[in-house]
C-alpha cells in the first residue's frame, strides 16, 4: 500500500556543508485518518562504494582515514577502514567511482560492476549509495592515491587479503557499513576463491572497422584476434571469435560481396547471440563500434569485461 503524503512545509536548517531540510507534512494511515509529522532530513547526495579485489593474490584494496563523527561517538581513534567512495557530484555512478577509485587507491580499474544500490541511513538521511566491485592488477596501479589535496584527504591505502578483512569485520576492526556490506557480497558470491574453472571468453576487436575493406588490414585484425585467442586459450581458458562462426555462415548463405544484405543480416547478429554463451569478453585492438558495442551488452548482463590478457587468470 502506498501511503497518502502531503507536503505542508520545507524549511531549510542549514546549508553550510550539505542541506539540513525540516519537512513538516500530512500522512495518512492506513485507517484513514491522517497526522501531521515532523522530520529533519539530510541531503549530502548520493554516492559510490567499490570493493577492488584480486583473484590471483587473493586479495582487497581498502582504505583507512579519519572520520570525525565516529570519534565523536566512541570511535577512540576516529580512525575508520573502509571501502573506497565517494559522493557523485554531477557523474554518473560508474564515472564517479572511477574517478574516486584513481584518487583515493591510485588504480585506474577499466571494468568496475554494479551489484546494488541501497539507503544507508534512511531515517534521516536523504543519500543512495551504488555499489560495485572491480578486479585490479599491478599495471592498473597508475598513481599514488591518497584522496585529493585540495579537498583536505589524508588516505592510506591498504592491501589485505579477504581472510584477514573477513576476520577485521568479525572482530570489529572494520566497522564501517558499506564496507562490511561489499564484503558480505565478495564472500557470498566466492569473489575471494581462486577461479578454478574455465571461462569462455569473446575476443572482441576490429574486424572492418578503418580498413576501408582492405583485405591486406583485415588479415592483419583477424591475425591479431586468432594469435590472442591462442594465448587465451594457453591461459586455460576457452577464447572465440564471433567471427570463427559468423563467416563461414555468410560464405555459406551465398554473400556475394563484404557488406552486401546477408553480411549485414549474419555477421553482426550472430556475435550477439553468440555472447549469450560467453562468460566474457576481451576487448583488444583500435576502434571499432563493433566490439563496444560487445562490450556494452556484456556488461549490461553482468558477465566479466577484460582490457587486457594480465587482468585474466592465468589456470595453466
Amino acid at each position: 500500500m502506498q501511503p497518502n503524503i502531503h507536503i505542508v512545509k520545507e524549511e531549510i536548517l542549514s546549508n553550510n556543508w550539505y542541506l539540513l531540510k525540516k519537512m513538516t507534512f500530512n500522512y495518512q494511515k492506513r485507517d484513514g485518518s491522517w497526522e501531521t509529522h515532523t522530520r529533519e532530513a539530510y541531503d549530502r547526495g548520493n554516492g559510490a562504494a567499490i570493493l577492488l579485489y584480486n583473484l590471483e593474490k587473493q586479495t582487497v584494496i581498502l582504505t583507512r582515514q579519519f572520520r570525525m563523527p565516529t570519534y565523536i561517538n566512541g570511535n577512540e581513534t576516529g580512525i575508520l577502514i573502509e571501502a573506497c567512495a565517494g559522493l557523485l557530484d554531477n557523474d554518473s555512478p560508474e564515472d564517479c567511482i572511477r574517478r574516486e577509485t584513481v584518487e583515493e587507491t591510485g588504480y585506474k580499474v577499466t571494468n568496475v560492476q554494479k551489484v546494488g544500490e541501497a539507503y544507508m541511513s534512511p531515517g534521516s538521511v536523504t543519500e543512495i549509495l551504488y555499489f560495485f566491485v572491480a578486479e585490479y592488477a599491478s599495471h592498473m596501479h597508475t598513481g599514488q592515491g591518497g584522496g585529493v589535496e585540495t579537498e583536505q584527504e589524508e588516505i592510506e591505502v591498504l592491501e589485505l587479503s579477504f581472510g584477514q578483512a573477513l576476520n577485521m569485520v568479525e572482530n570489529g576492526e572494520i566497522r564501517d557499513a558499506k564496507t562490511i556490506m561489499l564484503l558480505q557480497y565478495a564472500q557470498l558470491n566466492g569473489l575471494y576463491q581462486p577461479m578454478s574453472k574455465p571461462q569462455h571468453i569473446l575476443i572482441a576487436g576490429p574486424y572492418r572497422s578503418n580498413t576501408g575493406d582492405d583485405p591486406v588490414l583485415i588479415r592483419n585484425n583477424m591475425r591479431l584476434m586468432n594469435e590472442t585467442a591462442l594465448q587465451v586459450y594457453q591461459m586455460g581458458h576457452m577464447p572465440v571469435l564471433g567471427e570463427w562462426y559468423a563467416l563461414p555462415l555468410i560464405e555459406t548463405c551465398g554473400s556475394q560481396r563484404m557488406g552486401d544484405e546477408i553480411f549485414e543480416r549474419i555477421f553482426h547478429p550472430s556475435s550477439v547471440r553468440l555472447l549469450s554463451h560467453c562468460d566474457a569478453v576481451l576487448r583488444i585492438g583500435g576502434p571499432s563500434n563493433g566490439a563496444d558495442e560487445m562490450v556494452k551488452t556484456a556488461a549490461a548482463t553482468g558477465k566479466r569485461i577484460y582490457y587486457d590478457l594480465a587482468e585474466i587468470p592465468v589456470l595453466c
